[in-house]
C-alpha cells in the first residue's frame, strides 16, 4: 500500500471513529443528563427528613462520632413527597384554605421577606395550580418585521405600566431555563391555536429540533 493510499486510509477510519464518538454523545448525554438530575433531585429531597431530624434530635440521628447520620436511603423522599401530598390535601378544606390565606397576605406583607416569596410563589403557579399562566403559546414579533419568536401570554394586558393596547409575553431562551419578558402591541402577537403548551415550550427550549404534532 502506497503512503497516500495508507494515509487516506488512517484518514477515513479517524473520521468514522469521529463520527461513532458523536453519535455515542447523542445517545448518552440525554440519558446521562436527565439520570443524574433525576438522582440530585431524589437526594436533595431525600435529605430533608435526616437534616430536620438531626436538628430536633441530634443524638438520634448520630451513629458515630464521625458525624454520620443514621439514614434509610428513601426514606426521606417518600416522607417529604407524603407531606407535600398531605398539605395539598388538607388545603382544600376551607377552614385550613382560610388560614393559608391569611398566612399568606401576611408573608406577602413582610418587607424583604415579600420579594422571595412573591417570586417563588409566582413562579411555582406559573406551572401548576389554578393560576398557570405557560398555557396560551403564540407567536411574537419583537424585532424586525417577519420574524417571529415562541412565547407565552403571562398577562392579556399590560394596563398597569398604562399600556392598555398592549399583552406582556414571556419568551423562553433556547436550551436555557430562562427567557425575557416583553410588552408588546397585540397585533404583534399571533396565538398557537393548534400547538399544546407543552409542545411549544418544547420547540422553544431545544432552538427548533423538536418536531411538533
Amino acid at each position: 500500500m502506497s503512503t497516500f493510499k495508507r494515509k487516506v486510509f488512517v484518514a477515513l477510519h479517524w473520521r468514522k471513529l469521529i463520527q461513532y464518538f458523536f453519535q455515542g454523545l447523542v445517545v448518552l448525554a440525554p440519558i446521562g443528563i436527565t439520570v443524574y438530575a433525576v438522582l440530585w433531585l431524589f437526594r436533595a429531597v431525600d435529605s430533608i427528613l435526616p437534616n430536620i431530624l438531626h436538628d430536633l434530635f441530634p443524638k438520634l440521628m448520630y451513629t458515630s462520632e464521625s458525624g454520620e447520620f443514621r439514614r434509610i436511603p428513601g426514606l426521606g423522599f417518600v416522607v417529604a413527597l407524603l407531606i407535600v401530598l398531605f398539605v395539598g390535601w388538607i388545603s382544600s378544606f376551607f377552614f385550613v384554605s382560610r388560614l393559608v390565606h391569611v398566612f399568606d397576605k401576611v408573608l406577602e406583607n413582610t418587607p424583604g421577606v415579600k420579594y422571595i416569596y412573591t417570586s417563588v410563589k409566582d413562579f411555582l403557579e406559573a406551572f401548576s395550580g389554578n393560576k398557570k399562566k405557560f398555557d396560551k403559546p403564540v407567536l411574537v414579533n419583537v424585532d424586525s418585521a417577519g420574524v417571529w419568536r415562541i412565547g407565552f401570554i403571562t398577562q392579556e394586558s399590560a394596563a398597569h405600566f398604562d399600556m392598555e393596547d398592549h399583552m406582556v409575553v414571556y419568551v423562553p431562551y433556547s436550551y436555557a431555563i430562562s427567557g425575557i419578558t416583553y410588552l408588546v402591541p397585540r397585533d404583534k402577537v399571533k396565538p398557537l391555536k393548534d400547538t399544546s403548551p407543552a409542545e411549544a415550550m418544547k420547540f422553544a427550549i431545544s432552538g427548533g429540533i423538536t418536531e411538533v404534532d
